[in-house]
């Protein structure tokens, strides 16, 4: 059985946090830091050359972010939300989960991305060729397949029907950004969710977010930063009782 099929859901919501990667500074590791020591579940990074829009502000290397953090931390899963394919090729970017893998073992989500028109100037910028939406699905399905058989559980970011189908045909995990809990309702209704993205502000509201996401079936909830990481453990927690 592949990684992230339905028999492997959790017990209770898992949470997690976006890291501030759009920096030039080491914000993103005294985040995770804290978060391990609050209980957070897992840290995340972003994988962009610049954030979304921006190109002249700064965006930190994804992987030697989470190799720095596999070092740093004992317990948290890491991964990339998400790794997009056709930035490098297939080869380089499987070594990369590979080699984290190693550094983090049993502690690593293969977050993958097939990328969409939003990142298309990040191509252009740096001369890399932008594959069709078709190629780009396919070897998003053999890096799956490979990166599942090395154990690791797969997460691919929705985006196309045709990429949610995909994922659900190879049993991945699909991943939901800033999706009202309706639509996560939808898509739980044929496989594993997970979702990302801002938390509304306060505990109060926060903590009924979180309910109305656990009941529609996410098993995680990846929170951008800044977010009161004592208070998303605490309403995970309370989902429990």
């Amino acid at each position: 059985m592949r990684p992230g099929a339905p028999e492997d859901r959790p017990a209770r919501l898992r949470v997690g946090v976006a890291l501030p990667t759009f920096r030039d500074d080491e914000l993103a590791l005294t985040v995770a830091s804290e978060a391990e020591a609050a209980g957070v579940d897992g840290v995340f990074v972003y994988d962009h050359l610049w954030p979304m829009g921006r190109p002249e502000r700064p965006a930190l290397a994804a992987f030697p972010v989470l190799g720095a953090l596999a070092a740093r931390t004992e317990r948290l899963v890491l991964g990339p939300l998400v790794a997009r394919v056709g930035m490098v090729p297939g080869p380089v970017l499987e070594g990369r989960f590979a080699a984290l893998e190693d550094l983090a073992p049993g502690r690593v989500v293969a977050g993958l991305g097939t990328g969409d028109a939003k990142s298309a100037a990040e191509h252009r910028a740096y001369g890399v060729p932008a594959r069709s939406a078709a190629q780009r699905r396919r070897s998003l399905a053999a890096l799956g397949a490979r990166l599942a058989d090395r154990g690791l559980p797969v997460w691919v970011g929705a985006g196309a029907p045709a990429t949610v189908e995909l994922a659900r045909r190879a049993g991945f995990t699909v991943n939901l950004w800033a999706a009202p809990p309706a639509a996560v309702a939808d898509a739980a209704r044929a496989g594993p969710v997970t979702w990302g993205g801002s938390l509304r502000p306060g505990p109060r509201a926060q903590r009924r977010q979180l309910a109305e996401l656990a009941r529609a079936g996410a098993r995680w909830v990846v929170a951008t930063w800044p977010v009161d990481l004592a208070g998303l453990v605490d309403a995970a927690a309370r989902l429990a009782d």
